[in-house]
Order: C-alpha cells, then sequence, then structure tokens
C-alpha cells in the first residue's frame, strides 16, 4: 500500500513541477492524473495494489470533503456577497460538463459502430 501511495504522489509532485515550470493555468494535481493515465494505458492498467490501494481511498472519499465543508463554512458571509456568480459559474460549469460528456459519448459510439462495420 505504501508503494501504491508514494506512486500517486510522486505523479502529483511530476504534475505540479510541470504546472509551475511551465506557469500553467491547470493545477499540478491534474496534470499528474493524466501522467498517471498514461502511464497505465501503456502499460496495461494498474497492478493489483494500486488498484486496491485507490478503492480504499475511494471508499473514505466522503473524508476530503471535509475541509472544503469547513471552509465553505469560513467564508459564509462571502459567499453570501457573491451568491449570484458562484450559482451562474456552478450551473455553467454543470451544464458544459454535461454537453461535452454526451458529445464524447455520441463520439465514441459512432466511432466503435465504424469498427464494427469494418471487415
Amino acid at each position: 500500500m505504501i508503494g501504491a501511495i508514494t506512486l500517486l504522489l510522486v505523479f502529483q509532485l511530476i504534475g505540479e513541477v510541470i504546472a509551475r515550470t511551465l506557469a500553467l493555468p491547470i493545477p499540478g494535481p491534474v496534470i499528474g492524473m493524466a501522467l498517471l493515465f498514461a502511464a497505465l494505458v501503456a502499460r496495461g492498467g494498474p497492478s493489483p495494489e494500486l488498484r486496491g490501494t485507490a478503492q480504499g481511498l475511494l471508499q473514505h472519499l466522503s473524508l476530503l470533503f471535509v475541509p472544503a465543508g469547513t471552509g465553505v463554512m469560513l467564508h459564509f458571509q462571502r459567499m453570501s456577497d457573491e451568491w449570484l456568480a458562484l450559482a451562474l459559474s456552478l450551473l455553467g460549469s454543470t451544464l458544459i460538463t454535461i454537453a461535452v460528456t454526451a458529445l464524447t459519448l455520441r463520439f465514441l459510439a459512432r466511432r466503435r459502430d465504424h469498427r464494427s462495420d469494418a471487415p
């Protein structure tokens, strides 16, 4: 388990270094996650140890929302002052996410159909 957590943290560190070095507007952990995904695709999937560790972390994912909830309560006045901008950005980002997901699914379904039709 320690090896798998170390692997996750190393990819996060690599992503953070890339983001800061290149002054990218993308968070380092997101870059690290993309690099980890690429490495897992190239490798053919995660090892049993990494899979078990990831499932263990996902089982306790709700604990990661406690700091965010505390931050919301700490800055409640600011959120109440800027509720309209927050609500519009949440609504807009949700709609964009749904649209991009639907378009991606549609693209992949067409691609799969074209491959199954080919001899």
